[in-house]
């Protein structure tokens, strides 16, 4: 490939520019885009960023059964247009978005055989996206969709932060590499991953590039607006320098049946010289559809806890309420079967999470395993088969509606579906239902094990299709939607806010598994956040599993300080308190500023950041005047240096530091923290430790 890459440079190199190639800026001018066609007609694009080249010249198009989109063609017309407008989002790290580009329309036309394509472009001052449109054709309406032609081609073995692709997981970590180490890093995964063992060097979206040099340029490459279509990997050219995007297909080879006129999903490249520019971008919202709900009063951003994180703690509580399920297949009549005695979802055992929650002012409570069905899950049956309408015989759906509505607390459901998505979706409207009369408002959805249809995988257009129907569904009921092992995020929570987060990653449950590294959340908001907010389960006060004596002695890769920062440095309007109610007893000054700490944010703003190393940031709260601050760093001890020169001027605040002790390190004293206050202003500079492994989180408040 190296040497086709090499050909067609000296090709286009020799040819120059055609007459009719087209260029576009961004508005500040710089970012600059050029399309072209080579002498075969096969489109091409190149980007430079503040006069340098950044993106090689690399191809365009489309490939289906019925006839290709890749060559032949000519330019019929160049549109373009300047868009400066601004939005409101209904929840989210801003409440006001600036949505500022310049596009540019190719239009493309061939003959033989007749076709037509347009390729449109968005280029903004932080990226670009662009998008393939194909018009009704004289024929060939319908396609058989193999693949992409799509490259993202570059000049040099820059550095690389990424996981492996997969059409079913996104559980990885992160690894730091170059583009001719890649291999090497991705090595250990080529067993798990069918992607990888079908040939190439596959990664996933989103993904980041450090460039080399003494003034290195980021770049974060994803997709926007994903309805439709399959999901986005990258294959590498490990020698070249070179991606080329990979259609995650159906178990027949397949990557998508379309139907004329169809747009695809929008392919992104946020773009900037800062890091901090990277975190900040709503460039993959901005490529979404505005909100498509017309009253989102019923909306409501929450904190939640829950009876889940006590079946990670070791080997002893089951989601299953009997283990009697081997000897009697097929059971129907939970009654008749006997309860283990270990299964937390219990009437009495939630009512203790409600107390805790109404305490505390935590909003909501999610009850993990209070429905028929994880037995059928547990004997590896073939169908997987949940009931989300049907309560075990120990979880009390009318009474805890009524003790949950007496003490202000939300209960959210849980419907873990196996992956078995084809009956979940003839489910969902009685599942739908169940809730609202329940006064349930807001549901977890789960997708673990392999998909049925067995034809698909978790990634594949069917499922990409499934997890959006479910968000609209929910919808219609005014029912929010928290959705675990689905499809990464590509900013569709824009269009249906109800889609409040998702997993789509490895999450804090890894956190028993052997632990997650403290650089993993160091590189989740320069990657998975950018598609939309993540449930990663902060709020881990007892990280050591040890400590229950059931079994496990998996440690958490994090400090308690750290844990507290997470709420701001991993923002989500649907954020857990996932630690047991005794442990926040335990720390009960800690774990005052999870009480405090909000979900939904006016502003934010990024001081410090470098991918896989650290990250600092302000924001302030939607509904009051206070700012509040986290900082996190990898498993190096560092100083954060924070400047609260956004803070109004001559306005005086009252700072409350929730920080490492000085003997804190995430591995030999995780729990060893420190709370102090200090008087700040907009000239103030703090200079704060920060643990290895460890963080800050800070509360600022007005003084009257």
């Amino acid at each position: 490939m190296n040497f086709m890459k090499n050909l067609f440079s000296i090709i286009m190199l020799a040819a120059g520019l055609s007459a009719s190639a087209a260029e576009i800026a961004s508005p500040d001018g710089m970012l600059r885009l050029t399309v072209d066609l080579d002498p075969q007609g096969a489109p091409f694009y190149s980007v430079a960023y503040k006069g340098a080249p950044l993106v090689e010249n690399s191809r365009l198009g489309l490939t289906a059964d019925e006839t290709s989109f890749n060559d032949g063609f000519r330019i019929a017309s160049v549109d373009t247009l300047t868009v400066d407008r601004t939005w409101q989002p209904v929840w989210g790290e801003y409440s006001e978005v600036r949505d500022h580009f310049r596009e540019m329309a190719v239009n493309l036309v061939a003959d033989n055989p007749e076709r037509a394509l347009t390729l449109r472009f968005r280029v903004f001052d932080d990226g670009l996206g662009f998008r393939y449109e194909l018009p009704a054709q004289s024929k060939n309406n319908y396609l058989t969709l193999r693949g992409e032609a799509t490259e993202f081609n570059f000049a040099d073995d820059h550095t690389l932060f990424c996981i492996p692709g997969d059409y079913d997981t996104d559980e990885y970590l992160w690894s730091e590499t170059t583009f001719s180490n890649l291999p090497e890093a991705l090595g250990n995964y080529r067993k798990h991953s069918e992607a990888q063992r079908t040939g190439g060097t596959v990664i996933q979206t989103p993904m980041l590039i450090k460039t080399k040099g003494e003034h290195p340029v980021y770049v974060n490459i994803h997709e926007a607006a994903l309805v439709g279509y399959p999901a986005m990997l990258l294959d590498v050219d490990t020698e070249g320098f070179d991606m080329k995007a990979s259609l995650v297909p159906d178990r027949l080879g397949v990557s998508g049946y379309l139907q004329l006129p169809f747009s695809t999903p929008w392919r992104t490249l946020i773009v900037s010289d800062d890091a901090r520019d990277i975190l900040a971008s709503q460039l993959i919202y901005n490529l979404n559809e505005p909100c498509k709900i017309e009253d989102t009063s019923w909306i409501k951003p929450m904190k939640f806890m829950g009876v889940w994180w006590e079946m990670f703690t070791g080997n002893v509580k089951t989601w299953a309420y009997s283990d009697d399920y081997l000897a009697k297949p097929g059971v129907t009549d939970y009654s008749s079967l006997r309860s283990n005695g270990r299964h937390p979802a219990n009437t009495e055992n939630v009512k203790k999470y409600i107390d805790f929650a109404s305490a505390h002012g935590i909003d909501a409570v999610l009850v993990e395993g209070w429905n028929e069905g994880w037995e059928d899950w547990a004997s590896y049956r073939k169908n997987r088969q949940f009931l989300f309408d049907k309560a075990y015989p120990d979880f009390d759906v009318e009474q805890l509606r009524e003790y949950a509505k007496a003490k202000g607390v939300k209960l959210v459901m849980h419907h873990e579906t196996a992956a078995n998505a084809a009956d979940y979706a003839l489910q969902l409207d009685r599942a739908f239902q169940f809730m609202k009369d329940n006064n349930y408002d807001a549901v977890k959805t789960g997708y673990v094990g392999a998909v049925i249809p067995r034809s698909e995988h978790h990634t594949s257009q069917w499922m990409v299709d499934h997890v959006l129907d479910v968000a609209k569904r929910a919808a219609d009921y005014h029912i929010m939607v928290d959705s675990h092992e689905a499809p990464r995020p590509t900013g569709l929570a824009r269009t249906w806010p109800n889609w409040l987060a998702q997993e789509s990653a490895r999450g804090g449950e890894f956190e028993s598994f052997g632990g997650n590294p403290p650089s993993h959340t160091c590189m989740l908001p320069f990657t998975r956040l950018k598609g939309g907010p993540m449930d990663y389960t902060p709020g881990l006060f007892q990280g050591d599993l040890s400590y229950y004596g059931e079994g496990k002695t998996s440690k958490a890769g994090t400090t308690l300080a750290r844990q507290l920062a997470l709420y701001l440095t991993m923002p989500s309007p649907m954020q857990m308190a996932c630690d047991l109610p005794e442990n926040y007893e335990r720390f009960a000054d800690a774990f005052r500023f999870i009480e405090d700490v909000p979900v939904d944010w006016s502003d934010s703003r990024y001081l410090e950041a470098e991918p896989n190393r650290y990250i600092t940031v302000a924001r302030k709260d939607k509904n009051s005047d206070d700012w509040y601050v986290g900082a996190i760093t990898d498993d190096q001890r560092r100083t954060a240096l924070i400047d609260f020169s956004f803070l109004p001027k001559g306005a005086k605040y009252e700072a409350t530091i929730y920080e490492d002790a000085p003997d804190a390190d995430y591995r030999t004293n995780p729990q060893a923290y420190r709370i102090r206050t200090v008087k700040v202003t907009d000239k103030t500079r703090l200079k704060q430790p920060l643990a290895p492994g460890g963080g800050v989180a800070i509360r600022v408040v007005p003084l009257k």
